[in-house]
């Protein structure tokens, strides 16, 4: 029996698209001891997203991921997935893990306004 990958098919919710932001929206990372990396978001869903990254870090650690987009200003716990190493740096996937449920529907609206827009998508894979 194959189990849901993710926080969101466990509660049967259907699983988002990707939007390809290309680096467009800037990115703060948070570490537990307070240390801060910038970062550019390079794809987004509402499940999670791929950071460009200078440096990759460790897999499995746990940040706040904060970043604006739109009108709607995510600040979010995320554990980090394992970094691909790029032409300039890594890029990093990364999961919400407590994205607030308030926040959903906004970050979905800007989701979908950037792709009424053109920004290309993708379905997220199970």
């Amino acid at each position: 029996m194959r189990m849901p990958s993710s926080a969101s098919a466990q509660k049967g919710q259907r699983r988002g698209s990707r939007v390809k932001l290309l680096g467009s929206i800037l990115a703060l990372v948070v570490l537990e001891n307070g240390r801060q990396i910038r970062g550019r978001m390079s794809q987004l869903s509402v499940n999670g997203g791929l950071l460009s990254l200078e440096r990759p870090l460790d897999e499995g650690i746990l940040v706040t991921v904060l970043f604006h987009l739109g009108c709607t200003t995510i600040r979010c716990r995320a554990h980090m997935l394992f970094p691909m190493w790029a032409t300039k740096g890594c890029l990093q996937p990364f999961r919400f893990l407590d994205l607030p449920e308030a926040s959903r529907p906004s970050l979905s609206r800007e989701l979908a306004n950037l792709v009424r827009a053109g920004a290309p998508q993708e379905e997220e894979a199970e």
